[in-house]
């Protein structure tokens, strides 16, 4: 798929007050080590299960699906899939997730969507025959409490064959700030090389594209 728009960002977009609330009932809830895909729980993988991971993925998440928190959010995400001219039909969001970086804490390189569909024994779940289609990322923290954790991506789709087009979204740093952007594309949060970075993530589900 040829895009003109490989994200659009809103800046402090989000009142402060908002992300504070986020972020004091994130830290209410009990967290957990955040997994990729094929890893599972968290607590049934062995230590080299758990060594491999860390070399992807190290960070501490809440799920959160509390109705205020989407009525914040998806006028952002509606607005940036027509402003940004892709138009894609979405429906349904997944549970958002509450992510905290602390020093030496990163993402590395990934994608959020996948080949096939959600397929459920209930077929009447909301997301069943669905895939991700429009992820988003909110900045809860001042950019001054953290260094390091940049959102950063890649519009090679992760092929080193093609032109080097890895870009950082400065344009997010601003506490309250947001970026969506499809959920194929490439990206990856840089590790924290100082203080805590705190952001919260939406995907939001479709229908494959035909």
């Amino acid at each position: 798929m040829n895009l003109e728009n490989y994200f659009y960002y809103f800046k402090s977009a989000v009142p402060e007050h908002i992300c504070d609330d986020i972020v004091r009932y994130g830290k209410s809830i009990q967290d957990e080590m955040a997994v990729t895909g094929g890893y599972g729980d968290p607590k049934r993988l062995d230590k080299n299960q758990l060594k491999d991971l860390k070399k992807k993925r190290n960070s501490d998440i809440v799920w959160m699906s509390d109705k205020w928190i989407y009525n914040e959010i998806h006028p952002f995400v509606r607005s940036a899939n027509v402003q940004a001219g892709w138009n894609f039909e979405w429906d349904f969001s997944e549970s958002c997730q509450f992510t905290k970086y602390t020093k030496g804490q990163f993402y590395d390189w990934h994608c959020d969507s996948w080949n096939k569909p959600y397929i459920r024994e209930n077929s009447n779940a909301p997301d069943h025959g669905k895939i991700r289609k429009l992820s988003v990322t909110v900045t809860l923290s001042d950019p001054k409490d953290y260094k390091g954790g940049e959102l950063e991506f890649d519009f090679r789709q992760n092929d080193p064959d093609k032109p080097n087009k890895k870009i950082k979204c400065k344009e997010i740093l601003p506490k309250g700030s947001l970026v969506v952007f499809p959920s194929f594309v490439w990206h990856r949060v840089c590790p924290v090389t100082k203080g805590e970075r705190n952001s919260l993530v939406i995907w939001n589900l479709g229908y494959p594209f035909r």
